[in-house]
């Protein structure tokens, strides 16, 4: 084992000083020698140090003087064997380490490791290294062991992560999720589904980069400090974000693990690398995860200028014409006739346009695009319809889907739909099933619509693609949208060429680079108001379209979609799940709050928003605030909570800023009634406008005193005082 002991007597010139302190030390009377030392390494925030074994010690915010390590090991590594042995195991405790350590770095090197069946020749280096706060850990690992892939790395682990009691648990799941508890939430969801996973070992909450989630990261994070978990990582390969809960001694599920797993798929004779696991612990609030991920992100993330007619959208109503099952809901002609009514009614001049072909929703995929009702006019009357409504000032968006290609489609079955599409790691074709409902009961549980997925790699589906955008142009409408190219399936393309079966772990960059291709193609068709959109927000994703059909509402108890709010602000995204006249006043404020434009999908859009009154009478009350605020409710960014004083907790209140001009929208519905002081410090107040039972004084000293009702909602608008 090799050991350095660095020792600095005065100031070291760089920000980060290191150190390798010695291990309480006892001297015998034989050998008179020091214990082996611990490698530690320091800067102004963090401290983070690894003892002989390659056990994190210390994770210590020095601004608060927490630590959250307890010398748990840092590792875990998985190989499967060509025999059919899966999931081996090779655990850090039973593989000491030689420890370098030079300047800012430390080094773990592992020769063959001991697994739990025997040795194999798999060699594993890890580093640890400080960077402004932040600490980073990379790994390589080479397999030189026959007959054996080594499929995942566990790396860093944060093993009985010691988490104060005000902590709580944030991930991007959905944009933003806020779990009191974190080691309780994880014991509730870790037996899901039941005796799928080995629960007497531990509790695993499920969560991958891609799918649902946002962004490559996750936090535990508290009023004035947080601990900060994110891969930073440019290739945008599969990230399982670990958070398990192992039992104590008395078999209890209380010892929480945190880290990131990554997938090598490293085959014989083969090594692979990564970089680009962070972990900060952190002090403030929860923004300071978002400006972490965001600093990263700036290195990649190129947005185009998006049309000023998407940035000024309140909304769209989003219908289908036909369904799945032949049952027609509406016509060309309503276009300019009750849908327009519908919208007007609302503010809104935009639709969305699902099942506008002749075979309806989800049927046919992609046959059916390029036939459109022959018992309305074809595709002339379709173009026509939509000329209308244009003309009376609406703004048109038309639905393709992204990826689905129908079984029983031409392209599928004589077409070339097996060779674009996802096979499982056997060979077969990757499904996914659509089971709406018609008036019976057959349909729905039946006699649903099969489909496979397509691999947006292959350049025989992009033609597809961009074929779609020619015809979106064709009809003249304002966008062209791609269902379900924002986030990333439960499974993915087997590569079966080789030894072993092998995934495609970056799914995510093929939809983003399929993406780029598609508005780069857009760029060239000379019209800058032509608009490109899709569904769900992921952070690679989303940076190449114009506006991003959400995949939730996200007013559960759990949401938090403050936190893709905050970090990628310039985003345009939707609400969604309003399908009826229900919860309506808490939901259109919570949308109007967090800066998030209308999804209308009344009764999952069978029907339009004149058929539920309440929603249609109060959004219409809401959507007059959007107009006359538009300047700063749909063009200032918005700075969630930075900027102001909301001293009532039950009160909701966020800002948008805009130039010199800065608006706080306040409303609560927790309470009958509940009044709070808001302060701008640095701006002056100017004005205020109100939906509901609002009531505005100034507050003496300073600020305003605001009270409200249930579902009261305000915009207080104040301007920047002049130094």
């Amino acid at each position: 084992m090799i050991m350095r002991t660095i020792l600095f007597a005065g100031l070291c010139r760089q920000r980060t000083v290191i150190v390798c302190v010695l291990a309480a030390f006892v001297a015998t009377a034989a050998a008179g020698a020091a214990q082996p030392v611990v490698c530690t390494l320091k800067d102004r925030q963090v401290e983070v140090a690894i003892d002989p074994q390659g056990n994190l010690v210390s994770l210590k915010n020095l601004q608060s003087g927490h630590d959250y390590a307890s010398g748990q090991p840092l590792w875990r590594l998985y190989f499967d064997r060509k025999d059919g042995e899966k999931e081996n195991e090779v655990v850090a405790i039973d593989n000491p380490p030689e420890i370098r350590q030079t300047d800012n770095r430390i080094e773990l090197r592992y020769g063959t490791l001991k697994a739990r069946n025997g040795n194999v020749r798999i060699k594993l280096v890890l580093t640890v290294r400080l960077e402004n706060g932040q600490v980073r850990f990379g790994s390589t690992v080479s397999n030189e062991e026959p007959h054996t892939i080594i499929r995942e790395l566990h790396y860093p682990l944060v093993g009985n992560c010691r988490l104060p009691d005000d902590h709580r648990l944030l991930t991007t799941q959905s944009g933003g999720q806020l779990y009191v508890g974190p080691t309780k939430q994880i014991v509730a969801v870790g037996n899901s589904p039941p005796y799928m996973a080995p629960s007497q070992f531990y509790r695993q909450m499920d969560l991958k980069y891609p799918g649902r989630t946002s962004a490559n990261c996750f936090a535990f994070v508290g009023p004035a400090q947080g601990l900060y978990f994110g891969s930073h990582d440019l290739t945008f390969q599969d990230t399982w974000h670990g958070l398990r809960v192992y039992p104590d001694a008395s078999g209890q599920f209380n010892a929480l693990e945190a880290g990131l797993y990554k997938y090598p798929n490293c085959l014989p004779g083969q090594s692979w690398s990564c970089d680009a696991n962070v972990v900060a612990p952190y002090a403030g609030t929860w923004h300071q995860t978002s400006k972490i991920y965001r600093a990263w992100a700036d290195n990649w993330w190129r947005q185009r200028e998006v049309p000023t007619w998407v940035r000024k959208m309140k909304g769209w109503q989003r219908v289908i014409f036909r369904h799945q099952y032949g049952e027609t809901f509406f016509r060309f002609a309503d276009l300019s006739g009750r849908m327009r009514q519908a919208g007007t009614s609302v503010g809104v001049e935009t639709v969305l346009a699902f099942g506008w072909w002749h075979a309806g929703m989800d049927n046919g995929y992609p046959d059916s695009y390029w036939v459109t009702d022959p018992a309305q006019g074809g595709d002339r009357a379709w173009t026509e319809a939509i000329a209308e409504y244009r003309r009376q000032g609406g703004r048109l968006m038309l639905y393709f889907n992204g990826k689905l290609i129908d079984r029983q489609s031409e392209f599928y079955r004589h077409g070339e739909g097996k060779a674009v599409c996802y096979h499982d790691n056997t060979g077969a074709d990757y499904t996914e099933q659509y089971r709406f409902k018609g008036l019976g009961t057959f349909t729905g549980y039946y006699n649903a619509r099969t489909f496979v997925v397509a691999d947006t790699r292959r350049e025989e589906w992009r033609r597809l693609l961009l074929k779609m955008a020619d015809r979106a142009i064709q009809f003249g409408v304002d966008s062209v949208f791609y269902d379900q190219l924002g986030y990333g399936e439960a499974a993915s393309n087997w590569d079966l060429s080789g030894e072993f079966p092998i995934p495609n772990t970056r799914l995510i960059v093929d939809k983003a680079e399929t993406l780029k291709m598609l508005h780069d193609y857009l760029d060239t068709k000379g019209n800058p108001d032509f608009s490109l959109g899709t569904e769900h927000f992921t952070d690679v994703t989303a940076q190449h379209v114009d506006y991003i059909h959400n995949i939730t509402g996200a007013t559960g108890p759990t949401d938090f979609t403050e936190w893709v709010r905050y970090t990628f602000p310039e985003v345009i995204l939707s609400d969604r799940e309003i399908r009826d006249d229900t919860d309506v006043p808490r939901r259109v404020n919570h949308a109007l709050l967090k800066g998030l434009r209308n999804d209308i999908e009344i009764y999952r859009c069978r029907d339009l928003i004149d058929k539920t009154p309440n929603y249609q009478r109060y959004l219409a009350q809401v959507n007059r605030l959007k107009d006359k605020y538009g300047d700063l409710l749909l063009l200032g960014r918005y700075r969630d909570t930075e900027g102001l004083l909301n001293d009532n907790p039950k009160v909701q209140a966020r800002c948008f800023v805009n130039a010199d001009r800065l608006a706080v929208v306040v409303t609560q519905s927790s309470e009958p009634t509940a009044a709070t002081h808001i302060r701008v410090p640095g701006y002056s107040f100017q004005e205020s406008d109100s939906v509901g039972e609002v009531k505005l004084a100034p507050a003496p000293g300073d600020g305003q005193t605001v009270r409200l009702g249930q579902h009261g909602l305000a915009v207080l608008v104040y301007g920047k005082d002049i130094q």
